[in-house]
Protein backbone atom coordinates (compact mmCIF):
# COMPACT_ATOMS: atom_id res chain seq x y z
CA UNK A 1 0.00 0.00 0.00
CA UNK A 2 1.06 3.55 -0.81
CA UNK A 3 -0.69 6.55 0.69
CA UNK A 4 -0.32 9.83 -1.23
CA UNK A 5 -1.30 13.05 0.54
CA UNK A 6 -1.67 16.32 -1.35
CA UNK A 7 -1.15 19.83 -0.04
CA UNK A 8 -0.67 23.34 -1.36
CA UNK A 9 -4.01 24.08 -2.96
CA UNK A 10 -5.78 27.39 -2.51
CA UNK A 11 -7.20 30.48 -4.14
CA UNK A 12 -5.13 32.43 -6.65
CA UNK A 13 -5.83 35.12 -9.22
CA UNK A 14 -5.54 34.63 -12.95
CA UNK A 15 -1.92 34.66 -14.00
CA UNK A 16 -0.73 33.59 -10.59
CA UNK A 17 1.18 30.51 -9.44
CA UNK A 18 0.75 27.68 -6.99
CA UNK A 19 2.91 24.75 -6.01
CA UNK A 20 1.25 21.51 -5.06
CA UNK A 21 3.04 18.88 -3.03
CA UNK A 22 2.36 15.19 -2.68
CA UNK A 23 4.00 13.23 0.11
CA UNK A 24 3.74 9.46 0.03
CA UNK A 25 4.04 6.95 2.82
CA UNK A 26 3.86 3.19 3.06
CA UNK A 27 5.56 0.89 0.55
CA UNK A 28 6.89 3.78 -1.50
CA UNK A 29 9.78 1.68 -2.81
CA UNK A 30 7.23 -0.13 -4.97
CA UNK A 31 6.21 3.06 -6.74
CA UNK A 32 7.09 3.23 -10.43
CA UNK A 33 5.52 6.58 -11.22
CA UNK A 34 3.43 9.36 -9.74
CA UNK A 35 0.77 11.33 -11.50
CA UNK A 36 -1.34 14.42 -11.04
CA UNK A 37 -4.94 14.47 -12.19
CA UNK A 38 -7.67 17.06 -11.80
CA UNK A 39 -11.43 17.13 -11.80
CA UNK A 40 -13.51 20.23 -12.33
CA UNK A 41 -17.20 20.40 -11.33
CA UNK A 42 -19.34 18.51 -13.81
CA UNK A 43 -16.35 17.16 -15.70
CA UNK A 44 -14.47 13.91 -15.79
CA UNK A 45 -11.15 13.47 -14.08
CA UNK A 46 -8.34 14.33 -16.47
CA UNK A 47 -4.62 13.73 -16.63
CA UNK A 48 -2.32 16.65 -15.83
CA UNK A 49 1.24 15.35 -15.49
CA UNK A 50 3.25 12.30 -14.49
CA UNK A 51 6.81 11.46 -13.54
CA UNK A 52 8.61 8.15 -13.33
CA UNK A 53 10.50 7.27 -10.20
CA UNK A 54 13.50 5.96 -12.11
CA UNK A 55 14.95 8.53 -14.46
CA UNK A 56 12.32 11.12 -13.67
CA UNK A 57 10.83 11.01 -17.16
CA UNK A 58 7.95 13.45 -17.33
CA UNK A 59 4.67 13.58 -19.23
CA UNK A 60 2.21 16.44 -19.58
CA UNK A 61 -1.26 17.09 -20.87
CA UNK A 62 -1.28 19.48 -23.80
CA UNK A 63 -3.39 21.93 -21.81
CA UNK A 64 -0.69 22.45 -19.18
CA UNK A 65 2.55 21.87 -21.09
CA UNK A 66 4.78 24.92 -20.77
CA UNK A 67 2.89 26.23 -17.73
CA UNK A 68 3.11 23.36 -15.25
CA UNK A 69 6.22 21.51 -14.14
CA UNK A 70 6.24 18.18 -12.31
CA UNK A 71 9.24 17.18 -10.25
CA UNK A 72 10.11 14.52 -7.75
CA UNK A 73 12.34 13.89 -4.76
CA UNK A 74 12.82 10.16 -4.22
CA UNK A 75 14.62 10.68 -0.90
CA UNK A 76 11.57 12.47 0.47
CA UNK A 77 9.04 10.29 -1.38
CA UNK A 78 7.53 13.51 -2.67
CA UNK A 79 6.26 14.86 -5.95
CA UNK A 80 5.58 18.49 -6.76
CA UNK A 81 3.51 20.33 -9.32
CA UNK A 82 4.55 23.90 -10.01
CA UNK A 83 1.68 25.68 -11.72
CA UNK A 84 2.28 29.01 -13.43
CA UNK A 85 0.13 31.30 -15.56
CA UNK A 86 -3.00 29.91 -14.01
CA UNK A 87 -6.39 30.60 -15.54
CA UNK A 88 -9.96 29.95 -14.33
CA UNK A 89 -9.97 26.85 -16.55
CA UNK A 90 -7.43 25.32 -14.18
CA UNK A 91 -9.90 25.43 -11.30
CA UNK A 92 -10.40 21.88 -10.07
CA UNK A 93 -9.66 19.40 -7.35
CA UNK A 94 -6.14 18.12 -7.97
CA UNK A 95 -5.34 14.53 -7.11
CA UNK A 96 -1.99 12.84 -6.64
CA UNK A 97 -1.78 9.19 -7.61
CA UNK A 98 0.80 6.43 -7.43
CA UNK A 99 1.33 3.35 -9.55
CA UNK A 100 3.55 0.31 -9.13
CA UNK A 101 3.24 -0.53 -12.82
CA UNK A 102 6.11 0.12 -15.22
CA UNK A 103 5.48 0.89 -18.87
CA UNK A 104 7.77 1.54 -21.79
CA UNK A 105 5.05 3.52 -23.51
CA UNK A 106 4.57 6.80 -21.72
CA UNK A 107 0.99 7.19 -22.84
CA UNK A 108 -0.07 4.56 -20.33
CA UNK A 109 0.91 6.91 -17.51
CA UNK A 110 -1.77 9.32 -18.71
CA UNK A 111 -4.59 6.95 -17.91
CA UNK A 112 -6.22 7.05 -14.50
CA UNK A 113 -6.63 3.26 -14.49
CA UNK A 114 -2.85 2.91 -14.35
CA UNK A 115 -2.79 4.24 -10.81
CA UNK A 116 -3.71 2.07 -7.84
CA UNK A 117 -3.35 4.62 -5.04
CA UNK A 118 -4.97 8.01 -4.82
CA UNK A 119 -4.87 10.94 -2.45
CA UNK A 120 -7.92 12.79 -1.20
CA UNK A 121 -7.34 15.79 -3.43
CA UNK A 122 -6.65 19.47 -2.90
CA UNK A 123 -8.78 22.31 -4.23
CA UNK A 124 -7.28 24.85 -6.61
CA UNK A 125 -9.43 27.85 -7.43
CA UNK A 126 -8.36 30.50 -9.91
CA UNK A 127 -10.35 33.70 -9.83
CA UNK A 128 -10.83 35.89 -12.88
Amino acid sequence: QVQPVESGGGLVQTGGSLRLSCASSGRTFTTAAMGWFRQAPGKEREFVAAITRSGHTTYYADSVRGRFTISGDNDKNAVYLQMNSLSPEDTAVYYCAATTLTYRIGAYYQGSRTYQYWGQGTQVTVSS
